[in-house]
Order: C-alpha cells, then structure tokens, then sequence
C-alpha cells in the first residue's frame, strides 16, 4: 500500500498493526473473574461493577509500543482481543472454533484456554448475561431467533451506541467527581424513594473516575520508567512528553492537541474494557472537538500542522489496534468482521448552524487518505452550507476504492433529531455512528436491539404463519397464498405477520433491557453521558437525557420485488396463479425458468424510479414505521427504525427460500435501502429517486450502497458527477450514500487469487473490510451488485 505522507514513525506503527495476527486475551476475564469472586454478594451491584473496573484498570498490563505517541491497548499488546464472561461466557470448542476458522479467526493459547477451562467457565457458565437472557426468553423466541425473524445484539455484547460528546474536553475526571460528591451531597433521604438508589449509583460512577485516574498514572510512571532506561534521545524525550500528558489527563480537563487525543483514547478504553458494547465508543464530532487545541498551538507556536497529522495518525493506528472482540453463532452472522465500529464524523455545522468545516476537517481527510486503514470507519457530513471543496475533497478520495468516506446529510439528521425530541443543539452536535445510526452524542442512549428480516416475514405470510425452512408453525394462521382474493387482503396479512413478530421481539426486549439495568450498569459510561449525574441513574437503566431504542429492518429492496412481482402478474397481469407461483418457489423455480423470467425481467422494480414499485416499497415500510416506532421501552423512551443490514443480509438470505422476485433459497437478501442486485438498471439517479421516496426523516438512519468502476468517476467530469449526485439526493432527503468504486474482473481477481489482494479493501455495508476477510457468500454478493454508470 502507497504509504504517501507518512513519516518513518508513522510507518512502522501501521506495519506493525497490519501485520500482527488476532489474538485472543485472557486477561480481562481474569481480572473480572477476580473481583466478582471478591465482591459479589458484599456490595450492591453498581458497586460491584465499579470495584470491577477499578481492579481491571489497577492490574491490566500496560502497553507502550515502540515510536507511539497515544497510548492505551484493550489487551497486552495490538491486536489483542479481550473476552467479556460477564456477558458471554465462551466454551472451549469456541475458543477452538474461533483459532481455527478460516474468516475473523483469534489465535487462542494452549494457556488461556486452560485458565478458560479451570477458571473462566466454572465461575461464569451459569452466570454470565447470555444465560440470563436465554433462560429467560420463551419458546416462541426462541423459535423465532433460531429461524431468522430477528437477531438480538445483546446476547453476546452490551447495549450501545456509544458516542462522545465534547465535555470530556472541558471537564477532567476530578471535574467529573466534584460533580458527582455535590449530587451526593444533594440527596434528600426524607423525601425521595430513590436516594438510597441513586447514593448507589453516584458511588459507583465515582468509584470509577478513580479507576481511570488511576489508569492514566499508571502510564504516566510506566513512560517516565520507560524513558530512564532510553538511550535514544529523541524517544526519551517522546516518553517524557508521553508522561506529562498523561499526568493531565484523564485527572485533569485537556491543554493540548496532544492531550486531548490522549484524553479521548482514555476514555474509549474505559468504555470498552468496562463492557463490550454494541458498538465502541466512537469520537463523535471530532474535528470540532480538536479544532480550540489546535488553533491554540498553531497560534502559540507549539504546534504545527505536520505534528497534528503525526498525531491523528497515531490515533488512526490505536483505533486499527483493536479488533471487535470475539463473536460466535448467530451473532457472528449478523456482524462477521473484525471492525468494532468506533465513526468518526467530520464536517457538519456548529452549535449555532453556522458551517462546522475547519482546518482539521481537511486533516482527518488527509489522514484517513494516507492511513487506509479500516478502522475508525470515517464519514463526512454534508450540509447544504459545506464548502464545494471540502466535499470534492472527500469524493477524491472516496473514488480510490476503498470504501471510506461514507456521506451523512447533516440537514437530514438535524431532522430525524428534531422529530424525535432533542433539543435543537443537540441535535446540531449529533450525527451519525456504528453504521449510520443517528442520534445525540454524548446524550442519548441509542440502543440497537437486533435485526429484522421482513422478506422472511412474507414466506410465513404465503404458508399460512408455516415457516417452510425450519419447518415450524412460527406465525398466525392468516391464511395460504391462494386464499387470498385481492393484493390488499395478502398485504392486510403480511401486515398481521409483522405485527405479530415485532411483539414478540419487543417483549423479548423489555426483558433483556431490565435484565441489563439490573445485572449489568455501566458507571464509568455513566459518567461520560450527559444528565446520568444529574439523576443518580445509570446509562443501562435510563440515566441519559434522551433514551432511544432501535429495530434494524433487513431486506427491504427484496420484499419490495417480491410483493411488487405478485401484484403486478397474480392480480393485475394474471400472468399466473398463486399456487402456480408457490409451486415455483417449492422447487426454487427448477422446471418453471418461464415464470422466473417473468418475474426477473417483466415486472418493476424498486431502484428504477419506477412508481408503481416504489410505492410498494414505501408500504412496507410505513407498516414496519407503524409496528415499530413509539413503542414504549424500559427506560422511558421509545422505539425507532434503522434500515441497515452489517452482513446481516447474507445470514438472513441463508435462511429463506426461494422469493417471488426470482431469487433463489439461500441468497443474501439485498442490504440497507439498495435495490436487489442487478434489479437497478438505469442508473444512480434512479435508484436515488426511488430510494429518497422512503420517509428517511422518520428513520434513525438508512444505508444506500451504491457501486461505480473507476472510469465512470475519472476525471473532472466524473468527480462533478460524482458530488453532483450525492447533492441532489441529500437535496431530497436521504440520509446516507456511499461507494464501492472497483470493476467486477478484479473482484473476481481477488476471489481466485487471494494472496494477490492482500490489500484489497471493499464497502460491506456501514462500515469497509478487507476483501479477503469475508466469506465467499459475502464476496459472491458484492461482486453481484450493480455497477451505475452516469447517462
């Protein structure tokens, strides 16, 4: 890889964080395993699980690779991967699994796995959070997680989504605790019911910001250490510099560049040790939140531009360091990568709506363009007051290949903020995160809680509430596919289905999130999170000013054909009849190549801007708008939508049969708000149309992928055509676009040489990864995808 701009410092940290292999870390399972044998039973369990974050920030290992200027690894080493018992106790033929596999494996130890065997699962096997859950869920959940209806993220991961605001660059984490003791001070126990509660709930936040005091003095002694035994001067003198900072921060609020990073990275870690959650704790805005440090250093002549880059990179390294921890089963399915999520948004506007473009949105840029690097996934946010240069500068490098920038339109998300309550700065300081999941940073707990597959919805619909795949009664009895008379009553019945699937995953929900606020509280996540202070009340129980959580929808490109191809030749063509149709579906259309030409290529399809389709689409997905949002959740907000698939598309494909569009059993089901592969076939500027008439506005984030060969966004002409499109559809309210811009012959390339594309990173979804690293089924799919071409 063209390592363009990178100094010699630079380039050995991102050889070295490419090139060390993925392995598994015992060591936070240790240390839990420790302090819940010490305290549990002694002490209330925020207490608990804030001695538990103390012991693992007093006894982790530190880390200071060779030349690095931030510092802080989740385990000894990068690339380490830590497990999390507490919430998801792993077996030993997982730890076997995970060394083995061919995709996102982890080396396991002979070591570890016997401190598993002899430590780890004896103590977690029945307690861990994944059992809690599961010995709690009834059998027509379970019926429905194992077939495919939803997943459920918390049954190996923690609830997310996780996203910094700018307070933690004011404030220190002695500010932090000042803040903490006059709430403790405040408590009234003569008139309020909860302030023994909340006592303990405010203990245990400020038992946690010792932790991570704690944590940063540790690092400030170690590099002191470090840089006594250095010969080398310039190193001695980064060690020192490494040390002051962190004799700052955490303690104390930031002062420089430097340590503001350094600051964040804390944090992050903090965040991510205490619990695994759905997803790491991203940065948020973070060129608004760097922009005072640098302004000051440039000003004051302690810092230059190429020392800010030096940094940023630094950071782009720790983000690439820390592989998603280990996943298995279903959950892997839904997010088979290595990539844990952390978003960082650049651009948008300010507090008070005015352009928030500034010197160190353009070196993000730069950074992101000479790193390559998967993770931190990067987007831009667009408004209609960004400057043109700043968005040709991200489509320039958008159009190499990679994946990275995704596109937000700022204008949208204000929208989505506002309608769903916050308060207009807020909404102005939030953004996208995870994959494109909006929402108020630093503020809200926005919680993902699984994914939806609504084309599977329809096959239960067509075999009266049977599901032909699993072979269970999962539905109602609404009815066989012939026994429907009109389009409107099959619909009415999908509509039933829906209804009926979403209780029973809401209800699993409503358990799992009391089950989280009982069990399992975060009080150092707590203490980063706006307005959890204020209440005495924990992030897991409803401590943050705005609580949200979300239903993923999957597959709405394909149950849109499916429903448009059964409209348009059963009820309006009379081209066939149901049962001639289900007959088809039976034999996954073997000996009926006829009716599934019918259906591929005589009927509309969503992403042509094609009305008849399009209104199909938007149907379903004002019924699953319906079913979903406002529903109340345990914490005192409400649900929303998001239409996002991770790889989630394939696993859902995988358990469906063949579909009334011509899709065959066992396909990826289309991902995001994308049409169906190959089903778009006049250009982005249709499929845009098409997908901008979906309410984006009443959505928590969409997902539109789209796929270019690099001669279609070549030169002048195709960078204009390229910002010219991403324009008009923000002009129309989507939410988010991105590119894969790649020619199928060198994905196919890649599948049959493999050793020859190493290097070669493509868009999955919300988020890039090495080709490579995906399995052919995921390959397959994206190789399938559309290639657009500008008319």
């Amino acid at each position: 890889m063209e390592e363009r701009g990178m100094n010699e410092r630079v380039r050995k940290l991102r050889r070295q964080s490419v090139t060390a292999e993925p392995y598994l870390s015992i060591e936070r399972a240790v240390l839990v395993t420790e302090a819940y044998q010490k305290y549990q039973g002694t002490v209330e369990i925020p207490i608990l699980r804030a001695l538990t974050f103390k012991h693992i920030m007093e006894n982790k290992a530190l880390c200071i690779n060779e030349d690095e200027l931030i510092v802080g690894e989740k385990g000894e080493r990068p690339q380490c991967a830590p497990t999390f018992p507490d919430l998801c106790c792993h077996t030993l033929e997982d730890l076997d699994i995970m060394d083995r596999r061919q995709h996102i494996f982890f080396k396991v130890s002979a070591k570890a796995k016997k401190i598993q065997a002899e430590q780890i699962i004896p103590y977690w096997r029945n307690r861990s959070m994944r059992q809690l859950i599961l010995a709690q869920m009834t059998p027509e959940w379970k019926d429905c997680y194992e077939s495919g209806i939803f997943t459920e993220f918390m049954e190996q991961r923690g609830p997310g989504h996780t996203v910094a605001d700018g307070k933690m660059y004011r404030q220190g984490f002695l500010d932090f605790k000042a803040e903490i003791d006059q709430q403790l001070a405040a408590l009234d126990f003569m008139k309020d019911r909860a302030a023994y509660a909340k006592k303990t709930q405010l203990e245990a936040m400020r038992i946690c910001c010792d932790a991570i005091i704690l944590y940063g003095k540790r690092y400030a002694d170690y590099a002191r250490k470090l840089a006594a035994q250095e010969t080398d001067a310039r190193r001695k003198a980064d060690l020192l510099q490494i040390a002051a900072n962190c004799e700052v921060v955490p303690a104390h609020k930031p002062e420089t560049f430097a340590q503001a990073i350094q600051m964040y990275w804390f944090v992050h870690i903090g965040v991510t040790t205490e619990i695994n959650p759905w997803d790491a704790l991203s940065p948020g805005r973070l060129d608004q939140h760097l922009y005072p440090f640098y302004k000051k250093g440039i000003e004051d002549g302690t810092l230059t531009r190429e020392k800010a880059k030096e940094l940023l990179e630094c950071l782009w390294v720790k983000f690439n360091n820390q592989p998603a921890p280990p996943k298995v089963g279903i959950t892997l399915k839904e997010s088979a990568t290595y990539t844990d999520f952390a978003n960082l948004n650049t651009g948008g506007v300010r507090d008070d709506g005015s352009d928030g473009v500034n010197d160190v949105s353009y070196l993000i840029l730069e950074t992101m363009d000479e790193m390559k690097l998967l993770q931190p996934s990067s987007n831009v946010q667009i408004s209609k007051k960004s400057p043109q240069m700043f968005i040709k500068k991200a489509c320039e490098i958008s159009r190499k290949g990679w994946g990275q920038p995704a596109f937000y339109n700022t204008d949208a998300i204000i929208q989505e903020l506002l309608r769903a309550g916050k308060d207009i700065v807020d909404a102005r300081q939030g953004g996208a995160s995870g994959c494109v999941e909006t929402g108020a940073f630093g503020k809200e707990a926005y919680i993902l809680t699984g994914y939806f597959n609504i084309p599977k919805v329809l096959e239960i619909t067509l075999n009266n509430g049977f599901d032909p795949v699993s072979g269970k009664q999962l539905g109602l009895k609404t009815g066989s596919a012939a026994d429907y008379p009109t389009y409107e009553a099959l619909f009415d019945a999908f509509k039933a289905q829906l209804h009926h699937f979403i209780d029973i995953k809401v209800r699993g929900n409503n358990i799992i999130e009391q089950l989280y606020a009982t069990h399992m509280p975060v009080p150092f996540l707590s203490v980063v999170t706006s307005d959890c202070i204020a209440k005495g009340m924990d992030y897991n129980a409803g401590g943050a000013r705005y609580n949200t959580n979300y239903i993923q929808g999957v597959g709405i490109g394909t149950v849109t054909d499916c429903l448009a191809a059964i409209k348009h030749n059963v009820y309006d063509k009379k081209r066939f009849t149901m049962p001639e149709l289900m007959q088809a579906l039976a034999h996954n259309f073997a000996g009926y190549e006829q009716l599934r030409n019918l259906v591929l290529n005589k009927t509309p399809k969503y992403g042509n801007d094609d009305d008849y389709a399009d209104a199909v689409m938007v149907d379903i997905f004002n019924a699953f708008y319906q079913e979903v949002t406002g529903r109340p959740t345990m914490k005192g907000g409400v649900y929303r939508i998001d239409m996002l698939p991770t790889t989630c598309h394939v696993y859902f494909g995988s358990v469906l049969g063949a579909s009334p569009n011509g899709r065959l059993a066992g396909k990826p089901v289309s991902e995001g708000i994308s049409p169906e592969k190959s089903a778009d076939r006049l250009g982005p500027t249709a499929v845009i149309k098409s997908a901008a008439k979906m309410d984006h506005l009443r959505t928590g984030g969409t997902l539109l992928n789209q796929k270019f060969t690099p001669s279609v966004v070549a030169g002048g002409q195709g960078l204009e055509n390229m910002v010219s499109l991403i324009r008009t559809y923000f002009n129309l309210d989507g939410h988010h676009i991105q590119f894969n811009v790649i020619d199928r012959q060198t994905l196919l390339a890649a599948q049959q040489q493999p050793e020859e594309y190493k290097d070669l990173i493509v868009r999955v979804a919300g988020y890039s990864d090495h080709f490579n690293n995906l399995s052919k089924e995921l390959q397959d799919e994206i190789i399938e995808r559309t290639e657009q071409a500008f008319n």
